[in-house]
Formats: C-alpha cells, sequence, structure tokens
C-alpha cells in the first residue's frame, strides 16, 4: 500500500481550518487534496506521483513499479449498508456501517480524493458522501466522519457529534477526527485510522468520559500525548438540513485540566448536546413561528390547510415505507 512505511499519524485532514491551501500538513508530514473532483485532473494525478516519490521510503521506485504494472490486481467495491433486517439491533448496524467504512480503506497516497470544507452546509457535505459510495475510493479521517453521518441519517435513535483530538510525539503536533455517536444510554464512536483502537469504539461506553478516555489510552500506547479534544453537537438526521455542523462547541485542554474537572467538562458537553434534542432545526420555522399573524388562529383557512397537508405528508411516508505500534526512522503516525 502507497505510503504505508512512512510510520503512522492521522493527517491533518481532521483540522481544515485553511481551506486555501492545496498542501496540509501534520507535524512534518504533507499532504495534497484533490480539489478538481473526480476523475483526478492531469495536473492533480501527477502531483500525486511527485509526492509519493518524495515521501515514501521507496519512492521513485514503488512509483515505476506500480504506473509500469500491468496485472494489478482489481480491487472490490464494498455494498454499502443502507437496508438491515427489522431485528438487527443498533450496535449491529453500527458495526455493519464501520465495517463498510473500512472496507474502502485507509488513503495512503499522500493526496485526499475528496475536498471537505467545514463551512459548507450539511446538505452539500451529504453530496459528497454520496460520492464516496459510488466511487469507493480510500478516504481518510475526516472523510469517514462525513460518510458515517450520511450512513446513520436513517437511524434516528443514534445521535452523532464530531469527536477530535490533538496529540504530540517528537515535538510535532498531530490531528485525527472520529463520528462520536451516543444511543440507548451507551457512547461509541465510528472512523478511519491506520490504528484499529483510534477509530470504531463499539456502543458501550457509559460515559462521554469513558469514551474520552479509552482514546487516551490509545494514544498512550502509540507514544503520542494528548494535548486537545474538541466536541461538536449533535448532527442533524435531516440530509437536506442547510445548517452547518458545529465542529467545537467544546474545547478541552488537557494540559490545564486535571481527571476531574475534564469530567465536568465533559458531563457539561452531554447535558448541552441532550438540550439541543428537540429544538427547530430550520432558522425559516423559527422566523414562522415566531411571527404574528390572525392568519394562524385554530380556525384559519392557513391552520386548516397546513393539516391536510401533513395528514397527506404522513399517509406518503406510510406508503414509503412499505414500498501494536512500530517505530521506524520517520515518525509515529496514528
Amino acid at each position: 500500500m502507497l505510503l504505508a512505511h512512512v510510520g503512522s499519524v492521522e493527517e491533518r485532514d481532521g483540522e481544515q481550518d485553511n481551506e486555501g491551501e492545496d498542501e496540509l500538513r501534520d507535524g512534518e508530514v504533507p499532504f495534497y487534496v484533490n480539489r478538481g473532483g473526480l476523475p483526478l485532473d492531469e495536473e492533480t494525478w501527477e502531483r500525486m506521483w511527485r509526492h509519493v516519490a518524495r515521501i515514501h521510503p521507496n519512492g521513485s521506485v514503488l512509483e515505476k513499479e506500480v504506473r509500469g504494472a500491468t496485472d494489478l490486481p482489481k480491487i472490490p467495491i464494498p455494498s454499502v449498508p443502507t437496508t438491515f433486517h427489522p431485528t438487527t439491533t443498533v450496535p449491529q448496524r453500527l458495526e455493519a456501517i464501520q465495517k463498510y467504512i473500512r472496507e474502502l480503506q485507509y488513503n495512503h497516497t499522500g493526496t485526499q480524493f475528496f475536498e471537505i470544507k467545514k463551512s459548507r452546509p450539511l446538505t452539500a457535505l451529504m453530496d459528497i458522501a454520496k460520492e464516496m459510495t459510488r466511487e469507493a475510493l480510500p478516504i481518510k479521517c475526516l472523510e469517514a466522519v462525513i460518510l458515517g453521518i450520511y450512513l446513520t441519517n436513517n437511524l434516528p435513535s443514534v445521535e452523532r457529534f464530531p469527536l477530535s483530538f490533538k496529540s504530540k510525539f517528537s515535538g510535532n503536533y498531530f490531528h485525527h477526527i472520529v463520528l462520536g455517536v451516543h444511543s440507548g444510554g451507551r457512547f461509541g464512536a465510528l472512523g478511519m485510522s491506520r490504528r484499529e483502537d483510534l477509530m470504531f469504539k463499539p456502543l458501550e461506553f457509559r460515559t462521554l468520559m469513558d469514551l474520552v478516555q479509552d482514546f487516551h489510552v490509545a494514544y498512550r500506547g502509540y507514544w503520542h500525548t494528548l494535548c486537545k479534544v474538541k466536541i461538536g453537537q449533535y448532527v442533524s438526521h435531516d440530509p437536506h438540513s442547510m445548517e452547518q455542523i458545529e465542529w467545537k462547541h467544546s474545547v478541552l485542554d488537557l494540559d490545564k485540566l486535571s481527571k476531574e474537572e475534564l469530567r465536568r467538562e465533559l458531563e457539561r458537553h452531554t447535558r448541552d448536546m441532550r438540550l439541543k434534542i428537540g429544538k427547530p432545526l430550520s432558522p425559516t420555522k423559527d422566523r414562522r413561528n415566531s411571527m404574528g399573524s390572525p392568519l394562524r388562529g385554530p380556525n384559519s383557512p392557513l391552520r386548516r390547510l397546513s393539516r391536510v397537508e401533513r395528514r397527506s405528508s404522513t399517509e406518503k411516508k406510510i406508503l414509503d415505507q412499505n414500498a501494536s505500534a512500530d517505530i521506524n526512522g520517520y515518525q509515529i503516525r496514528v
């Protein structure tokens, strides 16, 4: 696999705040973002191979071997887990979604194929997720978060939130992000990483603190010091929502917080997330509800029409439903 021996760390795709740069860095390792869509244009394609030759220990040799090969194996396209048997439990559904994400494989090319702008509305990011399922290309951690949101939109009992980490190793800082999930009073996570214990977490953690601590222990296993944890708010299940994802509602500096202070902050954030559930998601609805109008009385034509529309919509929905860490001469990259 390309760049498989450069070490192991999550690329900067978890922290793409400067969206004007083509080359991003995590620690001392740069990577590119494809901003021209798919298929790759000639310039991006050649830049990717030059980047492989520059970064990979056997770069130029590897480039010639791969590009000159005529008998490369055909990569199977995994099936998207869109339908489940009614008896399939939520934990089993999440495991199936994670299995699909894992089967896409981690992108070691040094070029992120899908451009994820965190400021885009949710509906635009869901369009990118659909493209990921069509192209079935290797992905990085931020792409996996967007894909995880897309694949869990039809699981209303599962709340999703971004959970990102900043760690330090050998004087360099590294970033990673997963999709936190909460259902049935338990927390877990979906995601993509080179390391098995820095991506999927089964739905078995009683508190958010327990989940964060599990990631903390995993980072220590790779000699990384976890510096910051950023947690967003719950993400809407409406794939057409114009809302933006709130990526960092809480930013926790682990260097400045005791374990008990961290626990209190995570409990506070958990309460904040629960408060968001049930609130109107559409600004348009908020404005409409706040407008005083004589037409909005209980017997007004407008109210009667709304009831008819809601009933028709409900009937339509019923019809639709039936129808171990390796140390090398480079970096410990997680």
